[in-house]
């Protein structure tokens, strides 16, 4: 009588291994895929952001030299108000705008300290951005103002900036 080596159930148990290995492995590379997805759409939204409260605050610096302009053509125009509306909301946050006299170093490192700046931050990402500006006239300094409409306006020699009243 030949006997047969038991050999026949050890190949069941390598399908079965190889199998759950298989399912392991690819678990393990799915899960570090979504991870790496999630950080790589985190940075995009806080850049996005960044690039937003850029063009907000540049837009809001162009308004700033309009009112300052206005108010050096004239030699009537003691009190200029411009109502301008911007979004109220950034990658769906809001935003708050700072009119700062000067800029510090450690806010702004690329703005000289004597210059004037915007400091727009929004309240969601922990996004900050700094856009500098020149006037004529004196600043409200630390004027505050949220996203949305804004009134510029200049009050006794100062403009400064503040939510329209709609």
């Amino acid at each position: 009588m030949i006997r047969t080596p038991d050999h026949e159930t050890d190949r069941g148990l390598s399908v079965a291994l190889t199998h759950s290995l298989t399912i392991g492995i690819t678990t393990v590379l799915i899960a570090m895929l979504l991870m790496t997805g999630g950080t790589m759409l985190d940075s995009e939204r806080e850049r996005s952001t960044e690039v937003a409260l850029e063009t907000v605050g540049e837009r809001l610096a162009g308004e700033i030299d309009n009112v300052d302009r206005i108010a050096n053509g004239s030699e009537t125009a003691d009190d200029v108000s411009l109502e301008v509306e911007h979004p109220r909301t950034i990658t769906n946050s809001g935003y708050t705008v700072v009119l700062h006299e000067t800029c510090s170093d450690d806010e702004a490192p690329l703005i000289d300290d004597s210059t004037s700046c915007l400091e727009l931050a929004s309240d969601g990402e922990d996004v900050t951005v700094y856009v500098p500006f020149e006037t004529h006239e004196g600043i409200d300094p630390d004027a505050t103002a949220e996203g949305g409409v804004i009134e510029v306006y200049l009050e006794d020699g100062a403009i400064s900036i503040r939510e329209a009243d709609r």
